[in-house]
């Protein structure tokens, strides 16, 4: 089984094009949301600007995501400002508030072909603990003015077709989108007003001389004033440049063929996203051909996965107990960036140059924001308008245990719940 993104995306641009040794104003290192935004604001201002990319656009946690499009992140008002203080705290919750705006305007001024949805997104309670916990997140939500509606069990069960929920928390900010349709569709923009991107051209060195950047593919060299490292989970450059430690965390998705419009009558008919209060969270949500798509933590190429497989047969027996036997016909998984403290990182490791990775679990509005704005922050060389405040280094202890525990406790939860459900 394949990723059902990459089968179904109507967005098809060429990056293929040799690579010669130049010179540019930004060089982007990444070809997910976060490198494409950066280019494509890069590009607006009439900067030249080049991407690398080792593999192709998207391929990475871009093109392997569930396509919800957040706002904020999945931690709590209070924890945020607990965490950054609260001028910082308050910042970054208004500048990802507000970035779906962001996405769903790009998408409709540039008319990319990501079949966008925005009818909300529905955090559902799978437990009464869960809606104490929704019940606790709304009254918060409610002190920075946040659009949000809480949803009793009965009227949860009309919007999502299954009566397994407790209740839910609706923003009507969120929506949906095919996410990788949506990445490639940000490059095929910048491309056009005058970016340079480059697929598999895979970074080898990169190196600083007489304040320039020089960074290597293979033997061809590429000299930058700004550099932009932008590969969030999939960092694979030298240890000297692998700017960050984080925790990664698998996520896998299957997809069932489309369903008919009487399989489909129930389910979802305002196509929210949704996602549930569990530790070890699932997903579900419609595409735009009437597939279900189920997520959950986990690796699904991994040693675990029939265990996640035969835990996505009976999620979705569990959730829509009226549905025939239908079985999933595409299966892939993506790895996500974890910080310790879950807020995102900007590190600005030496003078003209940023890194941006940690989104958690929140790459698509996140990632465009930060893109666009560590875009315009290095070209203006005016850091102050990044929407959480770039530090100079960061480092974790314990990554490689944590991720080894994280697919343990995601291989043991989703086998136990096999046997309940």
């Amino acid at each position: 089984m394949s990723n059902l993104w990459e089968n179904t995306s109507k967005e098809k641009a060429n990056f293929s094009q040799p690579l010669k040794s130049q010179t540019t104003d930004l060089l982007i290192v990444g070809g997910g949301f976060t490198g494409c935004s950066a280019a494509l604001e890069a590009a607006k201002q009439g900067a030249n600007v080049i991407l690398l990319e080792c593999a192709n656009i998207g391929f990475g946690g871009s093109g392997r995501n569930v396509g919800l499009v957040n706002a904020g992140l999945w931690l709590p008002p209070k924890t945020i400002i607990s965490i950054l203080g609260k001028k910082q705290g308050e910042h970054l919750i208004s500048a990802l508030g507000s970035a779906p705006d962001l996405v769903f305007s790009i998408i409709e001024e540039n008319k990319i072909k990501c079949d966008p949805e925005r009818n909300g997104t529905l955090h559902c309670a799978h437990s009464e603990n869960g809606m104490e916990y929704l019940i606790e997140r709304f009254e918060q939500g409610q002190l920075f003015e946040e659009p949000l509606a809480l949803i009793d069990k009965t009227e949860t069960e009309n919007k999502i077709g299954s009566a397994k929920f407790m209740g839910s928390l609706h923003d009507p900010r969120a929506g949906t989108i095919h996410p990788l349709a949506y990445c490639r569709g940000l490059a095929r923009i910048a491309k056009e007003l005058g970016a340079k991107i480059y697929e598999k051209a895979k970074v080898s060195r990169i190196r600083k001389q007489n304040g320039m950047w020089q960074t290597y593919v293979q033997d061809v060299e590429i000299k930058s004033k700004y550099l932009l490292l932008a590969m969030n989970a999939y960092q694979d450059l030298d240890k000297a440049h692998n700017i960050g430690k984080f925790s990664t965390v698998y996520y896998s998705q299957f997809a069932t063929r489309p369903l008919n419009s009487n399989e489909m009558s129930t389910i979802l008919p305002g196509k929210e996203g949704c996602w549930d209060t569990a530790t070890i969270m699932s997903s579900f949500r419609v595409d735009d051909a009437g597939r279900l798509i189920i997520g959950t933590m986990g690796n699904s190429e991994g040693f675990g996965k029939y265990i996640h497989l035969n835990w996505a047969n009976k999620k979705l027996k569990d959730l829509f107990p009226f549905l025939p036997d239908v079985e999933f016909t595409h299966r892939w998984s993506g790895k996500i960036a974890m910080t310790r403290d879950h807020i995102p990182k900007i590190v600005n490791f030496e003078e003209n140059a940023l890194s941006c990775f940690g989104y958690s679990g929140r790459g698509i509005a996140p990632g465009t924001l930060f893109g666009k704005t560590c875009a315009s922050a290095l070209l203006t060389e005016n850091l102050s308008m990044l929407p959480v405040s770039a530090i100079l280094q960061y480092k974790e202890s314990f990554t490689r245990q944590k991720t080894t525990f994280y697919e343990m406790a995601a291989v043991a939860n989703n086998s136990l719940k096999s046997l309940r459900m």
